[in-house]
């Protein structure tokens, strides 16, 4: 009963009870949007673009994201700008691993500080076959390995920023709600990370949202002493392209029950914003910026591993 009060809250939230109107200035402050060029992260974008901060967008394209930035910049009313924000495009390709740790030193070299790290960019629902240039399943590899290093190499510039402001500064891990009803027994099963190829396309999607949901867990235990929130989010079920790899007859009676992206965007602004999240937090974000503990929300068995997990 509990996991369909669960699901249910999630796949039909109330309505939003904040908006990008209380975030409020953010000068001088440094965010990331991986995969910031579309979908739900060009969203994003444009609904930090008026806070004033400086925004990479990382991603593999240059053209696509020069595209985005002028999107941006003719979505947004100028007037309400007191301070020119910028936008930065980052190469950053989640598929090579061999390429992560440069993107990493292109951004430590032309900034400081990072305060806020969306990794927002992923692959779902992916053919049979697919796998990543190093040979990892491809779920796996660009919604999980590939941000880890990403994080991790951009650690340092997310503890210079949490020296001046403590719990503002935030790693925002992008869940799902398949976890809930697509996750193999135990959330993650080896021998299907192990193969090296997409196997079934939907439970590997949702093993990788769990794997999200993990490295959110282990961040918060780990990041807390440097001031760090780390946190996972399931942004909703939403129209993006997460969906273009299903057969047309399931769309056409999936995207009736789609919301707006503008909705998704709610609940990645309260994981990036909220001061209810707090340092060592392990609480989830669930649609449209609402907080569960983080046991509360997947199946028992997945609970069961998060507990095995526990401290080194």
């Amino acid at each position: 009963m509990n996991s369909l009060k669960s699901f249910w809250t999630q796949y039909f939230p109330p309505s939003p009870t904040s908006s990008e109107s209380q975030v409020g200035p953010q000068l001088l402050r440094v965010f990331v949007v991986t995969g910031g060029n579309s979908g739900l992260g060009l969203e994003l974008v444009k609904r930090l673009y008026p806070t004033g901060a400086t925004i990479y967008l990382a991603c593999r394209s240059k053209e696509r994201a020069e595209i985005a930035m002028q999107k941006v910049i003719e979505s947004t009313n100028e007037s309400y700008i007191s301070t020119p924000p910028k936008l930065k495009f980052l190469y950053l390709d989640l598929n090579d691993l061999s390429s992560i740790a440069k993107s990493a030193a292109t951004f430590c070299k032309n900034e400081s500080r990072l305060d806020i790290l969306w990794n927002n960019a992923g692959i779902g629902g992916s053919p049979i076959g697919t796998t990543t240039r190093q040979g990892l399943e491809g779920h796996i590899g660009v919604n999980c390995v590939g941000p880890l290093m990403f994080t991790q190499a951009l650690l340092p510039m997310l503890r210079n920023a949490a020296q001046d402001s403590p719990g503002s500064v935030r790693i925002v891990w992008t869940a799902s709600l398949s976890i809930e009803s697509h996750a193999p027994v135990g959330g993650i099963r080896p021998d299907r990370v192990d193969c090296g190829i997409t196997q079934d396309p939907p439970s590997d999607y949702a093993q990788s949202k769990v794997g999200n949901w993990w490295l959110a867990l282990e961040g918060a235990r780990r990041y807390a002493e440097y001031g760090i929130v780390s946190v996972a989010q399931n942004p909703g079920q939403l129209d993006t392209d997460v969906w273009k790899h299903q057969p047309w007859w399931l769309m056409i009676l999936v995207r009736p029950t789609l919301y707006d992206k503008r909705f998704g965007v709610y609940t990645m602004l309260y994981a990036g914003f909220s001061k209810v999240l707090l340092v060592g937090d392990k609480r989830y974000v669930i649609p449209w910026g609402r907080v569960r503990e983080w046991n509360e929300c997947p199946p028992r068995d997945i609970v069961a591993a998060m507990d095995d997990m526990g401290p080194e």
